[in-house]
């Protein structure tokens, strides 16, 4: 064997090596973020569509702010054609304190009114339907499919989850949808759902984005990143 091949056949070895063993790792991440967090999700709603409009509402915004916009805003607005039919100037005061709200605005009208036109007001439960909808994306259809329908199609990816997977080693992409990708290969599928609202939890009250609380971190030991950050 020529030293060219014995050089890529180790490196291929080496390579499986470690992706086993990364496989490994992060199924006891998955086992420790387990016993750590409850699975639940911390916007209040009550139906699919109220939790894809606090989901659209959540963006560079608190869970604690949508949930007193909420409060309100779902006793007014029912179904989707009560959205499909708002006033825009109206609904962006009414939604002002998320942020954003023009932008937010126009989401969710757009969201609603092809949920009249298409899917007759109701949310529909597929990952390739819901993608199809203005304002929806990947992250806030893995929010309604799994806290809403029990459908366990993705991971959700956000801005914690995107930190603490870079931390963990879990995946060395930047961009949501690949890490989405990197993290469904080596988490069980019927672990999706919970996997991904503990990792949201540890990314919120342990794994800061400043600062992050390495001390008794129920994954230190598996962090590569532990005690490096601060």
């Amino acid at each position: 064997m020529s030293p060219a091949k014995k050089a890529k056949r180790e490196q291929r070895r080496a390579g499986k090596a470690e992706s086993a063993a990364r496989a490994k790792r992060a199924l006891e991440i998955v086992e420790r973020l387990d016993d750590a967090y409850p699975a639940r999700i911390e916007l209040n709603f009550r139906n699919p569509l109220e939790l894809a409009v606090a989901t659209i509402l959540s963006a560079q915004c608190t869970d604690k702010r949508v949930n007193e916009v909420t409060a309100i805003l779902f006793e007014k607005y029912r179904t989707a054609e009560n959205y499909a039919n708002a006033d825009p100037e109206v609904f962006q005061e009414e939604i002002r304190p998320t942020g954003f709200f023009r932008n937010k605005t126009r989401s969710i009208l757009a969201f609603t009114q092809a949920l009249v036109e298409r899917h007759d007001g109701l949310v529909p439960d597929r990952m390739e339907a819901l993608v199809q909808l203005p304002g929806i994306g990947r992250k806030t259809a893995n929010v309604v499919l799994g806290s809403a329908f029990g459908e366990r199609e993705g991971i959700v990816v956000d801005t914690h989850v995107i930190r603490v997977s870079e931390r963990l080693g879990l995946s060395k992409e930047s961009e949501p949808e690949k890490i989405e990708q990197d993290l469904m290969k080596l988490v069980p599928r019927d672990e999706w759902t919970d996997f991904g609202l503990r990792m949201i939890q540890h990314g919120r009250y342990t794994c800061t984005a400043r600062k992050p609380r390495c001390d008794g971190c129920p994954v230190e030991e598996l962090c590569p990143s532990a005690h490096s950050l601060g």
